[in-house]
């Protein structure tokens, strides 16, 4: 496990319970006692530090490297049953953007999201996750499925079709929701936000560049962009939050995904009986709305 630094404590605690456990083991001294008290200063530090985490430290979580990424929730979700697809029709495929077909409780879905890579080889592989414009196409070719070269242009043209989509969409942010490309994808009758994860227009240190033309400013950046998933929801621009477990998703992954699943058959319970008409027009509602404000 990789720590990051306001983890470190949590790594003293948990370093000093390895060695008093292998004391334990190795000796017949009773150190039970000394264990317990090891294991109670953990658990209170973790919620101490966890409750508590600014901005910027949610945006470090997000981009934990051990945290699963869209293939991993796509594999313990679906299982066997995901038949991934390929390539926009038009130009080629896109690594960064992944698909297919696959069934969560039974229930077919048409799957698409972002995929990172796990080293420095997978994410040149991915490029790093961020998508071209034959990635977008990729992606709306496969939404349209459920029922050009040029970035600005194809992110557009994602999110009108989307919008007028006859089939519920069910978006779920599993890490960083970063700048216009999140949104070429993420135009759901329900978006859900991890706890940990950002959604934005742009990153803490593109925006940091911006305005103080350095990226020292990261973490004032990442505050004053309310990007969390506590302030997205708190906006109405997200639906729910799902939980993750103590110190994030990775701590816990096949609880992290027992619960995404749970939210995903929600959001389809939800909106299945919905006739086509009544889908779209709420979708149209929802969006419409957002931004609105009284002076």
């Amino acid at each position: 496990m990789e720590y990051l630094d306001f983890e470190l404590p949590i790594k003293e605690l948990e370093d000093q319970l390895d060695k008093c456990e292998i004391i334990g083991q190795e000796s017949n001294v009773d150190v039970s006692t000394t264990c317990k008290q090891i294991e109670k200063k953990l658990e209170e530090t973790k919620r101490k530090i966890y409750k508590n985490l600014t901005a910027w430290q949610r945006v470090q979580l997000s981009r934990h490297p051990n945290r699963p990424y869209t293939m991993d929730h796509i594999h313990a979700l679906c299982g066997d049953s995901f038949l991934e697809l390929f390539g926009d029709r038009n130009f080629k495929d896109d690594k960064a953007m992944v698909g297919g077909l696959g069934k969560i409780d039974g229930q077919s879905f048409m799957i698409v999201g972002q995929q990172k890579g796990y080293n420095t080889k997978t994410r040149q592989y991915r490029n790093f996750g961020m998508a071209n414009p034959e990635g977008y196409r990729k992606a709306l070719r496969l939404m349209k499925m459920a029922e050009e070269r040029g970035q600005g242009e194809a992110i557009a043209r994602n999110i009108f079709e989307m919008v007028r989509l006859k089939t519920p969409i069910i978006a779920v942010i599993v890490g960083e929701g970063a700048s216009g490309g999140a949104l070429g994808i993420g135009v759901g009758d329900r978006v859900y936000m991890m706890e940990n994860t950002w959604y934005s227009v742009i990153s803490p240190e593109s925006c940091s560049s911006i305005l103080w033309k350095s990226w020292e400013y990261k973490e004032q950046a990442a505050d004053a962009l309310k990007l969390t998933s506590s302030d997205m929801k708190k906006q109405k621009l997200v639906d729910d939050i799902i939980p993750e477990p103590l110190g994030g998703a990775h701590y816990d992954r096949e609880t992290t995904f027992k619960t995404v699943q749970q939210y995903i058959m929600k959001g389809y319970n939800e909106l299945k009986d919905l006739s086509t008409a009544e889908l779209v027009a709420q979708r149209m509602d929802k969006y419409s709305k957002m931004g609105e404000f009284n002076e």
